[in-house]
C-alpha cells in the first residue's frame, strides 16, 4: 500500500493513481495541471491555498488503503 506524506510532490501522487485527482479537487486544489503541481509538495500547496494538509493526507491515505483491500 502506498503511504502518502506531506512532503510528496502532487504530480507524483497523481502518477501513482490518477483517481486521486478528485480528492485533491475536493480539498480545494483545482489546478492539478499547472506547472507548480510538478514541483510543489502537498504541504506547500496546502499552505499557499490555506487548506488543511492533514485532512488531505488522511483522505489520500484512506483512498490507497481501500484500493489495497
Amino acid at each position: 500500500m502506498a503511504k502518502i506524506t506531506k512532503d510528496m510532490i502532487i504530480a507524483d501522487v497523481l502518477r501513482m493513481d490518477r483517481e486521486t485527482a478528485p480528492i485533491f479537487m475536493r480539498h480545494g486544489l483545482h489546478c492539478l495541471g499547472c506547472p507548480a503541481s510538478s514541483m510543489e509538495s502537498i504541504a506547500d500547496a496546502a499552505m499557499v491555498h490555506g487548506l488543511s494538509v492533514d485532512a488531505l493526507i488522511d483522505d489520500l491515505n484512506e483512498f490507497f488503503a481501500k484500493k489495497g483491500e
